[in-house]
């Protein structure tokens, strides 16, 4: 009697298999949102955009005409190299789970994107399509540094700088503020990377070029930019790739999503034009190095606040950053005499710190953005905002200061004198930009 129940149970539960098989894979896929990752998918060609060809041709023209294959060779290595060590255990790091740790690191139960396969999904989205997206942001911090020492460190002390600071700074710091650690627990507001990008990349830029020292003849001896062309051409890449940096970041093509698309545009014109001013108002003159130096300006400092901020918040934001990292470049160069080569702590690194604090105060309801959570004060997220770059930027700089010193024990961090006369070009890659 009871294994003809068995076997009547058992045909039932079959059948019952074969009928809600087809449900349960409806259900399945109605998880997956197709216009989410067609807009993740268009956001994430735009952000890798951002720093191949963006970056590398905006920093490229800056330099001397000796040192332009060097700056382009680095960002181009930077993402060769990140691209592989995100998918060998760097993007675990990041947004896996970290066990007992998961306060401050992920682990290594995603390495080699274990688990990541066709089918598995982050949130409503193909987890390859996040990480891919993920990935590029990896990229482009690490090719921002290089601002800092162009045109005198050695290609083989960059990648080991780049790919040391890639697992000990950034994975460990998008891990707290993104993947689940104390800072986002904490409540810290960075739409799409504040904090993990610009502060945590502009602090190890001001390290390095405090480590590395000066160029030869700096600041007696004029650098000016080779290419002013190539360098908007690079800019206005970057403009237009940040619409994926930070639209994208929304994860989702909805409210969001438009409104930081609308502010991000908004903060880049308003920098634009509040450097360009500025700079006519000291030197009688408008530059166009000026106006696109305040474009990005602009639009670092909006990138933590985007999605969070109002049009008006966006407005204000842009303009201060215009005027404040204006004065930040010439604080740095022409007070303190620190050869950070292409501005990075003064833009990436004082816009981040600045959009970050600001968020506090243009997310709420008053100024239009989203509110601030339920039951927080403005003084209140203001206090998490600033602990969350003063962690970051402690922890950027101790990093980067200790990574440099061994790197330059062990292989040496600048190139002779005769090399950096000569131009890295022809000392370090035996070619040339240029063909005269």
């Amino acid at each position: 009697m009871t294994n003809v129940l068995s076997a009547s149970v058992s045909r039932w539960g079959v059948l019952a298999l074969l009928v809600l098989a087809p449900i349960v894979a409806q259900a399945q896929e109605a998880t997956l949102n197709q216009a989410n990752t067609a807009w993740i998918l268009t956001s994430t060609v735009l952000v890798l955009f951002m720093t191949i060809p963006g970056l590398a041709l905006f920093y490229g023209g800056l330099v001397r005409s000796k040192n332009v294959l060097s700056v382009l060779m680095q960002c181009f290595a930077i993402t060769c190299m990140v691209s592989l060590l995100w998918f060998a255990f760097v993007y675990s790091l990041a947004f896996g789970d970290g066990g007992a740790l998961n306060q401050w690191v992920g682990g290594f139960e995603k390495s080699f994107f274990n688990g990541v396969g066709f089918d598995s999904l982050s949130g409503d989205i193909p987890e390859t399509v996040f990480a891919m997206f993920q990935l590029t942001f990896a990229v482009i911090t690490p090719a921002l540094i290089v601002g800092a020492f162009a045109e005198r460190m050695r290609f083989s002390a960059m990648l080991l700088f780049s790919a040391f600071w890639l697992i000990l700074v950034y994975a460990p710091v998008t891990h707290w503020v993104w993947g689940g650690g104390w800072l986002q627990e904490m409540g810290v507001m960075d739409f799409a990377g504040g904090i993990v990008v610009h502060v945590n990349a502009g602090v190890a830029a001001l390290v390095a070029a405090l480590v590395l020292g000066k160029r030869k003849g700096f600041p007696e001896t004029a650098m000016p930019p080779h290419s002013l062309v190539i360098t908007v051409i690079g800019a206005s890449m970057l403009w237009v790739g940040w619409f994926g940096f930070n639209a994208g970041s929304a994860l989702a093509a909805n409210g969001a999503a438009g409104m930081a698309m609308l502010v991000t545009h908004i903060s880049a014109a308003a920098g634009s034009l509040a450097w360009m001013f500025r700079e006519w108002l000291a030197h009688g003159k408008p530059s166009v190095l000026g106006i696109v130096t305040g474009m990005v300006a602009g639009l670092g400092t909006i990138t933590p606040a985007s999605g969070f901020v109002g049009p008006l918040g966006a407005i204000i934001i842009g303009t201060v950053a215009g005027l404040v990292c204006y004065e930040a470049t010439q604080f740095l160069k022409r007070k303190l005499h620190i050869d950070d080569s292409l501005d990075v702590f003064p833009v990436h690194g004082v816009g981040g710190i600045i959009g970050t604090a600001m968020t506090a105060i243009f997310v709420t309801a008053s100024w239009n953005g989203v509110g601030l959570p339920e039951g927080q004060s403005v003084m209140g997220q203001l206090w998490v905002q600033v602990l969350g770059i003063g962690a970051t930027a402690l922890w950027s700089g101790i990093i980067s200061w200790v990574l440099l010193k061994i790197i330059d024990m062990a292989v040496g961090l600048r190139v002779n004198l005769e090399e950096e006369t000569e131009g890295l070009d022809i000392a370090l890659h035996e070619e040339r930009g240029y063909i005269l």
